[in-house]
């Protein structure tokens, strides 16, 4: 009985980080909707309205992109990617270098994220962090498809 509880107890722990970063995420998507929403109700008010009712728009928009900077501020210090260290030196890689089978080892397959504004990756493709870059890699042969240098590097 005590380790069905001290089980379900270490799971939830575990699951709570990810609902946090989920909810960041969540959170700058509805606060760009906000300022497109205030910026249409601006435009109306410019239309139809009158000079205070214009006011108040430009008040609302200000406040919903001021939310949007805090939201974002608070997204980019996430720090699950900011100490990453290789027990490697670093190398500058170009588009068709082959890595090394220890390059791309899972320990630096982060999981793709939608904030990295880069696409997912295709059949047989991963991304590798290696310092501050991003390589795209194919898993099979370790080729670099693609380099993002200094990726990584705007969190700081």
């Amino acid at each position: 009985m005590k380790t069905r509880f001290l089980t379900v107890g270490l799971i939830a722990a575990l699951m709570v980080p990810g609902v946090a970063a989920a909810q960041t995420r969540g959170e700058v998507r509805d606060s760009r909707q906000d300022v497109r929403e205030e910026q249409r109700e601006l435009r109306q008010a410019k239309r139809y309205g009158d000079r205070g009712d214009v006011r108040e728009e430009r008040r609302d928009v200000r406040d919903a992109r001021q939310e949007l900077r805090e939201d974002k501020r608070d997204w980019r210090q996430d720090r699950r990617y900011s100490n990453y260290r290789a027990p490697f030196k670093y190398q500058s890689f170009r588009v068709g270098s082959t890595l090394r089978s220890n390059y791309y080892a899972p320990a630096y397959r982060p999981a793709w994220d939608s904030r990295w504004g880069v696409p997912r990756a295709g059949r047989n493709l991963t991304y590798v962090r290696h310092y501050n870059d991003l390589l795209l890699v194919n898993a099979r042969n370790g080729r670099v498809v693609k380099v993002y240098r200094n990726h990584f590097n705007w969190r700081r």
